[in-house]
């Protein structure tokens, strides 16, 4: 077993007889030993290592009871990884995909398996004990999604991916509804926000590829060089449009000091970098590094932090219908309450 992953959890086993018949056939693996383990972190689509030989490749497919076929779209994100793959370094390479739910009851893809660094709550002791790296890694995060978003998106041969115009809105809406069919409890902070950003839709500040879940433990980095990015992972929600939007995704994910423990705990990114780099800062290097007007952040922000809470409640969701017994997730609907009233909290001081 490779020592960061674990048997499948219950509930989420996959058919590992029909899987490596699949392999064999359309990959040359015939003589190699196959082995599959699952890869315990993320809360999304789920992740496999499949070690074939001596070479080793990751396997996605889509959650268990997911009610929401549109965002875990195991075709698109392989058809958007194999373009951007090729002008984007941080893109892993897929390889091989297939919808017939025959062999492991849905669709799935393997991709090269990148190595690096994935950071999860608590940070390297060499990050924890140095300012000047914590920015310098801060900077190099936020600067590599600037980068992504200076691609020519027409030109890599995603230009029918998204549709930019009403891009924003679209997005509230969409979310909303999504908030609406997996609502559990009442959240009132949280849907005050929801009408604040209804009646707060700025216009279209241009459009990019946007990966739509940029986060730190979706980023993997050098070992040897903490502020080298290796590899950007979980390309579900990838999509063209508003760049701002894709900021406040990032930027709702980082907690600042008063948040609490329990929430600057998660493992979204380092505490140490949230507790000594404020979003402020952050949204300043983005600024430089993009050239981009941020003056209306405000609502890119509590946006993203909205979004993030529905993607919360989505999973609970899945959690309370018996969808998974993951039992990281009992306990989400108190990330969705905290994170609306980070959001109203926002609205009423005018800040991010």
């Amino acid at each position: 077993m490779n020592q960061d992953t674990k048997p499948f959890r219950p509930g989420e086993e996959l058919n590992v007889a029909h899987l490596k018949v699949f392999l064999r056939e359309n990959l040359s693996v015939s003589e190699q030993e196959i082995e599959v383990s699952q890869f315990p972190a993320g809360s999304s689509n789920l992740t496999y290592l499949v070690k074939i030989g001596d070479d080793e490749y990751v396997l996605r497919r889509p959650p268990f009871g997911n009610q929401v076929k549109s965002a875990h779209d195991m075709r698109r994100e392989f058809d958007v990884l194999s373009k951007l793959s090729k002008v984007y370094a941080p893109a892993p390479q897929p390889l091989v995909y297939s919808n017939d739910e025959s062999i492991i009851g849905s669709e799935f893809y393997l991709m090269e398996r990148r190595e690096g660094l994935i950071v999860r709550g608590k940070s390297p002791e060499i990050l924890e004990n140095s300012p000047e790296l914590q920015k310098k890694v801060g900077a190099s995060f936020i600067e590599n999604l600037a980068e992504l978003h200076r691609l020519d998106y027409e030109k890599v041969g995603l230009g029918d991916l998204g549709k930019p115009e009403g891009y924003a809105r679209r997005q509230v809406e969409g979310w909303t509804k999504r908030y609406d069919n997996a609502k559990t409890d009442e959240h009132f902070e949280l849907e005050k926000a929801i009408e604040w950003l209804g009646a707060n839709v700025p216009e279209s500040g241009g459009a990019t590829l946007v990966h739509n879940d940029y986060k730190f433990d979706n980023v993997m980095l050098d070992p040897e060089n903490l502020t080298r990015v290796t590899a950007v992972l979980d390309w579900e929600m990838t999509t063209v449009g508003e760049p701002l939007m894709d900021l406040g995704t990032t930027l709702g994910y980082w907690m600042s000091p008063d948040s609490g423990s329990e929430l600057l705990n998660m493992p979204f990114n380092p505490r140490v970098l949230m507790e000594n780099i404020t979003r402020r800062e952050l949204v300043e290097i983005y600024a430089e590094k993009s050239e981009r007007d941020v003056s209306g952040i405000l609502f890119y922000y509590v946006f993203g932090t909205f979004k993030i809470a529905v993607i919360a409640q989505q999973i609970y969701f899945r959690y309370v219908r018996g969808f998974t017994s993951d039992r990281r997730f009992a306990n989400f609907n108190r990330f969705v309450n905290s994170l609306g009233k980070i959001a109203l909290d926002a609205i009423e001081k005018d800040t991010i």
